[in-house]
């Protein structure tokens, strides 16, 4: 039996220097190495005190950073597509999307947001929150739709139950999207009073589902974390 790989992630710190700080890339890779169910070390970086902890493997490198039998990997796509490679069936799950779409869905989400959220123009305000509300129904009617294992398994069904993207497990394409996710309804929530409104009932179905599995619950940063990393790029409302 081939030996289990040294492996080590390396992310971002919070504000204390030690837990897990606000990074959407960091927690994708996070929930991705606890979704294989492989043993691995997690080092928090403070960027602010402690950068030459990688000067000696991936110097000048942006965070996450891998260390897979002490070989640096960086760049978050492709970590990604190295762990599916190196940790898949049948020792560790395949964790790719078993439908192209669900990958896409909700794919423009995170580009609007910030577009809307570091807006400097108060007038363009209303235009760009629509712009944004347009991809989470996009996105709500993706996950409010049945797949077609689901209308296998009951022709009649009208609205899907899964609990994410791809069906009842989580895949890669969950984990690059829930940590934006989270992200929007925080941010827009604390410095718009905007949040994810509450009738698009397939995103926050996915999102309770989420909030209810330990790979997304433990790999988010605190709220304050997040609010703390925007307030010197939002406009504060007038």
């Amino acid at each position: 039996m081939a030996e289990k790989p040294q492996i080590q992630l390396f992310v971002k710190a919070s504000e204390d220097g030690e837990s897990v700080g606000h990074c959407p890339f960091c927690q994708r890779l996070f929930m991705v190495l606890l979704l294989k169910g492989v043993p691995f070390t997690l080092t928090t970086v403070d960027v602010k005190r402690a950068l030459d902890t990688l000067k000696d493997f991936a110097p000048g490198a942006q965070l996450p950073v891998l260390l897979y039998n002490n070989e640096p990997k960086t760049d978050t796509i492709t970590i990604e597509d190295f762990l599916e490679d190196k940790l898949g069936p049948p020792m560790f799950p395949s964790l790719v999307p078993q439908h192209r779409e669900s990958s896409l869905a909700g794919n423009d989400i995170f580009h609007k947001f910030s577009t809307f959220i570091k807006n400097p123009v108060p007038a363009q305000d209303e235009a760009l929150q629509r712009s944004l509300l347009r991809a989470l129904l996009k996105l709500d009617d993706y996950l409010s739709a049945p797949l077609e294992y689901e209308l296998a398994h009951d022709p009649h069904l009208r609205a899907s139950r899964r609990r994410f993207l791809d069906g009842d497990h989580l895949t890669l394409a969950d984990c690059n999207l829930l940590p934006k996710l989270n992200i929007v309804q925080v941010v827009c929530q604390h410095y718009r009073r905007f949040g994810i409104p509450k009738d698009l009932r397939g995103v926050w179905r996915y999102l309770n589902s989420a909030s209810e599995t330990k790979e997304f619950k433990y790999t988010c940063p605190n709220s304050e974390e997040i609010i703390q990393a925007y307030r010197s790029v939002v406009r504060l409302p007038q």
